[in-house]
This record gives structure tokens, sequence and C-alpha cells, in this order.
């Protein structure tokens, strides 16, 4: 969110003129910096007047810029909330302005980066290939379809070409590790993001199925090129999702107490394996629990994409729910010492910041307590 969508958004719930959605995700970024930034960091975000008087002087000259045909009256009624999010138009600042001083070493001393674009590519004749050891570029030709590495952590499907073996029932799979995260675009043009920890296996042509079917492990996201004469079906252990071309969102992980499917455009079916079926309208999402009930949900999208948005992102959540998805992304282990904490956390930390910082987050709240221990975490009340 930039600067001016966040000025906006808070002068629209200053005025009461916000919609639901428009405040929960004013409340989001609120959250997220108050977190962030309890408190100056000098040694981060330079001298604190001086980036204080730069934003003043940034939101004023905005707002002239905005309201120069309007009341003068509510030009400085706009300035009066500018000002009352100051410390919040400071962190923003910081995040898009001030050049980012790297922390001591002694704060990473105990600490785990990240995880990135990390993945293993199983072509059809079962050759294993490290992704990140391959250069960029052309790596494989299979079944009249040329296979291309890019930089960008991008797999690409391109067809190639007749295909003089007639490989048509050629599979490859992706897979990711922990801490691992990778896009595949395949032949038909649906785009995948695949989540730490997850795989995908799917034909290298789809020219000669009648569906356009793939099998999924772990999390991935769906942007399904449209074809209305091949429904795309992604399978997994307990469901399968039909569509002809939507976006959506899929998490099979076997550690999750449910498979949820959450859909944010277009028009999905979900079957379970004892046959019931549902239909998912945008903004709703299925929960299949492991003893085979399939519910359907209005929920806020945003919480189950804000990994492929580089977010962890929560509302609500127990402790092991957090604790998996940062298990998975950091290639960690958790381990709980004493009683667990019954409390449920909410908020937005971004997934390319170490460990710690997401760790200070959550322990901001006064509710847990972690300590690092090589790549171990241990979780306390």
């Amino acid at each position: 969110m930039t600067n001016k969508e966040f000025r906006d958004l808070a002068n629209k719930c200053e005025e009461g003129t916000a919609t639901i959605e428009e405040k929960k995700r004013f409340d989001k970024v609120y959250n997220l910096l108050s977190h962030r930034y309890p408190a100056w960091d000098e040694t981060l975000m330079q001298d604190e007047e001086i980036v204080k008087d730069s934003i003043f002087s940034s939101l004023i000259n905005d707002v002239q810029q905005f309201e120069k045909r309007k009341k003068h009256s509510r030009l400085y009624k706009y300035v009066g909330v500018a000002a009352s999010i100051l410390i919040l138009g400071i962190a923003i600042f910081y995040m898009n302005r001030v050049k980012e001083v790297k922390p001591p070493a002694s704060l990473y001393a105990n600490d785990v980066a990240p995880g990135g674009n990390k993945a293993f590519l199983v072509l059809g004749n079962g050759k294993r290939l490290v992704l990140a050891n391959l250069a960029n570029g052309t790596i494989a030709r299979q079944a009249g379809v040329r296979i291309t590495k890019r930089e960008s952590g991008q797999l690409v499907y391109d067809i190639d070409g007749y295909d003089p073996m007639g490989q048509t029932n050629v599979y490859n799979t992706i897979e990711t590790p922990k801490g691992g995260q990778y896009q595949v675009h395949l032949p038909d043009g649906t785009a995948v993001w695949l989540n730490s920890a997850s795989s995908l296996k799917y034909p290298v042509n789809f020219s000669a199925f009648k569906e356009r079917g793939v099998e999924l492990k772990g999390e991935a996201y769906f942007e399904v090129a449209k074809d209305q004469k091949h429904p795309f079906i992604v399978k997994s252990d307990q469901q399968v999702v039909k569509v002809l071309g939507t976006h959506f969102n899929v998490n099979t992980y076997a550690d999750e107490p449910s498979v949820k499917t959450t859909l944010l455009e277009g028009s999905v079916k979900v079957s379970s394996a004892n046959m019931t079926e549902r239909t998912l309208k945008p903004g709703q999402q299925a929960d299949l629990t492991n003893s085979g009930a399939l519910n359907v949900f209005n929920v806020d999208t945003e919480l189950s994409v804000a990994w492929k948005n580089k977010q962890f992102m929560f509302e609500s959540e127990k402790i092991e729910t957090v604790m998996r998805m940062i298990e998975r992304w950091y290639d960690v282990d958790v381990e709980y010492t004493g009683e667990k904490t019954e409390e449920r956390f909410g908020g937005a930390v971004s997934r390319f910041d170490h460990v710690s910082k997401v760790l200070k987050s959550l322990e901001s709240t006064g509710k847990v307590h972690f300590r690092v221990q090589g790549r171990k975490i241990y979780v306390s009340k």
C-alpha cells in the first residue's frame, strides 16, 4: 500500500465513509506498522525530527494539490487526519524512502533467514533437477514443449512444435522443500504459485486430454486459463476441484486440520472423497475436515493468499497454526515448552524478514515467548 492510499483510507475512516473492506485494509496496515515500529529506531530511520518535518511537508503538499479547488476548512480537516497518523506515516516513509541500514551482525547471530525460490523438477524420465543449480534459459524439451527457467523464480512451459515421439502422457513434478517457493506457467497458460513443502504433478502437454488434470500436495494458488472445452482439475488426497477459468487457492497440507479451497474470482466446484459437492462463489472458502464434512464460509480472501503476496497474515489464529506456517517457510523445527498459550493472534508481517522480526511481532502482544537455538524455535507462554 502506498503512502497516498494509506492517507486516503485514514481520511475515509475518520469521516465514516469507508466501506467494510476499506476499514479492514486500514486496520491490517495499522496493526502491522504499530507492531513493527513500537518505538523510533534512529539507527534505521535516521533523525526523528528531520524525518517528521519531511513527512509533514510531503503531506501538506499532497493535500494542497488534491484539495486546491475545495474549501479551505476541508483542507485543514484533512491535514488534521494526516497529522493523527504521522507516526505511521513515518514508518511508511521509512519503508519506501529511507535507505535501509544493515542491522548489526549480533542481531542475527542466532537467527534464521527467510525462504526463497527453491525447487526440484522431476522430468518424465525420472531425472531430478535442482533448479537453483541450473542456468536461466531452456533446460529441457519434452512432448513438443520447451521448458524454460527464468531469473524471477518461474518455470515456463511453451508449446515448441510437433512431438515426433508422440509422448502425450509425459508428466513432470515440481517440488518445493521447506523454505522454498516457485511459480510454474503451464503450456495452457495457467499460472501456479507453489508454497513451501508442496508438490504439483502435471502433464507436460495438455493437448491429448479432455481435462487439464493436475495433482497437488501442500499449497498452491492458481490462475487458470479459460478453456470451456477442457475443464481444469486439481486433485488432492481428499478432494477434487473443477474449474473452467478462475483464481483460487488450495491448502492441502497434511498437518493442517482441514483442506481449504478459497475462491477469489470465477467459480469452482469442490467434491470430497465421500461424494459431497459444493460450488463456490468469489469470497467463499470450502473447508473439508478430516472427518469428511465439507462446509462453505464467507471469508477474507486476503488471508488465504497472503503467502503468495509475500506476507504472513493472521486473523484470530491459534499459536499452533501460526507456527506451522513459520516452520514450513523458515525450514525450522518448533517445540513447545510448558503450557501452550490459548490466546489468538492477528496481524501481518513480511515473509521476507528474518524469523526474529516475525517472532518479535508475535511477542509484542505479551501472549507468547520464543527462544531460537540454531534451526529450532522453542515456544512458551
